[in-house]
């Protein structure tokens, strides 16, 4: 009997090619759309992993060319309690926090898969570059880096549980980039041009303070700007406006750069001081989950990295509980930001990542 899997679709190349593998395995295939957020009350209507206005009927459109059933699910309550009201809680605090994260743990793998299983599906499938795999001596399933490592998407999928990894497929996790975009011109889908998205989906500007006042209301209270060494240097527009490592738009006449050093949202106060004092080698994470491991016992060698965006280097994981950890780098790592995630790996095996906290 053909497994039943339900292929998230945003009408991108990535989730478009990924319904056309799973089809061409033998795989019984349906697309659902992820309807997130009303876009008269927050910002033109994104979807599945992002998109445009549009979003719903490309999607239909490629599910109409490869002759598969197509459905959108409403999520916008689920997504504004799960994502968007963190994100805001979290620039509250002064934090940088990561919003797909969140959406991915919270609505795509989480109340996706939930309501994909309630409708008798087996299982649901994205087009992630990342790749699944499973580990009989251990018996868990392990999160592995994607072959195309320039598209890898493990950094923000470290939240996975063996529920999630166990009901979800990643099939383009062999293919590379430019492999999935002319497989989708072979087979003549409207997605084959289709650019990919690059902000968050909710935040189609960049101006994250920008729509955390317009849109969520949240206060942007001017403060003070002080030197490393407490010296008074002027006021700031908000707590909201700055993350750690910024250095344009401070409105600061000092004799030489001056960077974001901390945030401290209580005293509504931001530091400031030279390039040299954004490095450390050393962070604390919280929330942390376990892929290739059940738990951590004692310190790991690992590669590690706090940001999408960074290359990998060497540390150690030391385990403070079952859900906090301490992670020394072999070498200093610049602008370590509370809220953003830290990820490790074993090769390209995931072992695990958690949100980086501000001591």
């Amino acid at each position: 009997m053909q497994k039943r899997v339900l292929v998230g679709m945003s009408g991108g190349v990535d989730s478009s090619v990924a319904a056309a593998l799973l089809l061409e395995q033998g795989y019984d295939v349906s697309g659902v759309t992820l309807r997130l957020f009303d876009h008269d009350s927050v910002a033109s209507e994104k979807t599945f992993a992002g998109g445009k206005a549009d979003a719903v009927q490309d999607a239909k459109s490629v599910c109409d060319r490869l002759g598969i059933a197509h459905v959108v699910f409403d999520f916008c309550d689920a997504f504004e309690r799960e994502v968007i009201s963190r994100f805001a809680c979290g620039y509250e605090k002064g934090l940088t926090p990561n919003p797909c994260i969140d959406c991915n743990r919270y609505i795509k793998f989480g109340l996706l898969l939930q309501r994909a299983r309630a409708m008798s599906y087996n299982l649901i499938a994205t087009g992630h570059y990342v790749q699944r795999a499973y580990d009989s001596a251990s018996g868990r399933y392990l999160l592995k880096k994607a072959a195309d490592v320039t598209k890898d998407q493990t950094y923000v999928l470290y939240m996975l549980t063996q529920h999630q990894l166990a009901g979800t497929l990643f099939p383009l996790g062999t293919v590379q980039k430019k492999q999935a975009r002319q497989l989708a011109r072979n087979m003549e889908l409207a997605s084959a041009q289709r650019p990919e998205s690059q902000d968050i989906c909710f935040v189609q500007d960049g101006d994250y303070a920008g729509f955390l006042e317009r849109k969520l209301g949240v206060a942007s209270v001017p403060g003070d700007f002080v030197y490393k060494d407490g010296t008074p240097l002027g006021r700031h527009k908000g707590m909201i406006h700055y993350t750690i490592g910024q250095r344009k738009g401070l409105g600061i006449s000092y004799a030489h750069p001056l960077f974001v050093l901390d945030k401290n949202a209580s005293a509504n106060r931001i530091t400031l001081g030279e390039n040299a004092d954004l490095f450390t080698n050393r962070l604390k994470a919280r929330n942390v989950n376990y892929i290739a491991v059940e738990r951590l016992n004692t310190p790991l060698h690992v590669t590690a990295k706090a940001r999408y965006s960074q290359k990998e280097a060497r540390a150690v994981v030391h385990p403070l509980s079952e859900s906090e950890v301490i992670v020394e780098f072999a070498e200093k790592q610049r602008a370590i930001t509370p809220g953003q995630a830290v990820v490790f790996y074993d090769g390209d095996v995931v072992v695990g990542g958690g949100t980086i906290t501000p001591d």
